[in-house]
């Protein structure tokens, strides 16, 4: 089992950013030692090379400029005139070595020469070095000597800060660390919370915004999770004292009529057998319901798998408009029907006879009082459309989304579901989208609804149209 700080973002961001300031502290540190010598002497040279330019160019310069400015710079200079004057300018600095053994013979070398630049690292005996630079121009011999030395110094000073900032770098980089990290750890510990909250299915928890769009993105997320749960909780709530109405009603009806063929009707053969039928009646309607509740467990856990076939879909349409009869007789229901003679699918057939059940009896229980029921299968293009369609009040236009769900019903005081269990609409949509049919509802208030799926035209439905 891993340590719990491997998996803490408040740890491992501080880790993080130690980690850079040390990388980055480290780099700095490199820099200096390995660059700090050679860009000093860069500089050094550059500085000797733009002094001598100015002296050629400046044939106003009095002596004492010349000397101010070999001493502001911690140079020393030695100019040859057009008359073999010497002039020497600051030679008295501590290092100079234009005047010394080392660099006399270089000199006169130089000046013996056709060169007209020379540039030299010198040493002396004292382990003292440095850089001369001369030059030849418009009757000048220019010579300018800078120590190097001096850079060690400036370089054992730079090192001994970078101890200090190093340190005070590090407290920094926790304080930082610590207020990112709790930055960024709060609003993460806050939706855990709140997840682990909608876990217990304690629903009235808040996401508030953190100004951080990966974190809002996510509990944005939640937010619509925790609305969607909040509603199958209420549907879930509603499902379970629906099913147990309609499980209690046949129930009690069958005990009624038990009771009372073994009080009463079993002395008349006509009474017996019309409680009986009633009893038979109940019992079927509890076999409907869980089997609807068994056929939809198994469509959403894949555990039913389609038997896709060609057959023809309208005598099995006719075949379920039969088994309408008593309805139509004991209810005056009555069915108004559009089919073709013959109608190729391919499908499973007793899933698709479900859906038509479903939507049939859905039409039964919602449709006006003139209890009239309108199926039709017509053709569309490539495709034929079947559907069925009633007469009631219609769905309000921000309710059409939720019919499909198993949980939810969409007048909780519709009278008595005639033959329905309540999730019918919800199978007809895993079947028909198992099959990857088209399907929806098309409703208007006052109006009525229409109920449809589209299935492609058979292939040898289609050679027959032609």
């Amino acid at each position: 089992m891993k340590p719990k700080w491997k998996s803490s973002i408040f740890v491992k961001t501080q880790i993080y950013l130690g980690v850079f300031c040390a990388v980055l502290l480290l780099t700095v540190w490199l820099f200096e030692l390995a660059f700090f010598s050679i860009s000093y002497k860069n500089y050094q040279k550059k500085l000797v090379t733009s002094i001598a330019d100015k002296i050629q160019d400046s044939n106003n310069l009095s002596s004492d400029e010349v000397e101010l400015m070999a001493y502001e710079n911690n140079i020393c200079i030695t100019i040859f005139d057009t008359f073999g004057d010497i002039k020497e300018y600051n030679t008295k600095m501590n290092g100079c070595m234009l005047n010394s053994s080392n660099t006399n013979d270089v000199v006169y070398s130089f000046l013996n020469s056709q060169n007209k630049k020379i540039s030299k690292i010198i040493k002396s005996d004292k382990d003292n070095i440095g850089y001369m630079y001369g030059v030849k121009n418009k009757g000048l011999d220019i010579f300018i000597y800078t120590p190097l030395k001096d850079h060690s110094v400036v370089n054992t000073v730079m090192k001994d800060q970078l101890v200090y900032l190093i340190i005070i770098a590090i407290f920094i980089s926790c304080a930082v660390s610590l207020f990112i990290s709790n930055l960024i750890t709060k609003p993460i510990r806050n939706i855990t919370n709140n997840a682990i909250n909608i876990g217990k299915e304690i629903y009235d928890t808040s996401f508030n915004e953190t100004g951080i769009k990966e974190i809002d993105d996510l509990q944005t997320a939640l937010n619509t999770a925790q609305k969607e749960l909040s509603k199958v909780q209420a549907y879930q709530k509603d499902l379970i004292a629906n099913v147990s109405h309609d499980l209690k009603t046949p129930l009690t009806m069958i005990r009624a009529y038990a009771e009372k063929i073994k009080d009463i009707s079993y002395k008349n053969k006509d009474t017996l057998d019309s409680d009986v039928n009633i009893i038979t009646d109940e019992v079927d309607r509890l076999t409907l319901l869980v089997n609807d509740i068994l056929d939809l467990s198994k469509i959403e856990n894949n555990v039913d798998t389609l038997a896709i076939e060609e057959y023809d879909i309208v005598p099995q349409i006719k075949e379920i408009l039969k088994k309408y009869d008593i309805i139509k007789d004991a209810e005056d229901y009555t069915f108004i029907t559009d089919l073709p003679t013959s109608v190729l699918i391919n499908a499973d057939k007793s899933k698709i006879g479900q859906v038509i059940y479903n939507l049939i009896n859905n039409a039964i229980n919602y449709t006006g009082d003139d209890k009239k029921v309108y199926i039709s299968l017509k053709k569309e293009n490539k495709s034929y459309i079947f559907k069925v369609t009633d007469t009631g009040k219609g769905i309000k236009e921000d309710e059409i989304k939720n019919i499909w769900t198993k949980y939810y019903k969409n007048d909780k005081n519709h009278r008595r579901n005639v033959i329905s269990t309540g999730i019918g609409l919800s199978i007809v949509k895993e079947v028909l989208e198992k099959h990857k049919f088209d399907y929806g509802v098309e409703s208007k208030l006052n109006e009525g609804s229409t109920f449809y799926f589209k299935f492609k035209e058979s292939k040898a439905n289609n050679k027959k149209s032609h």
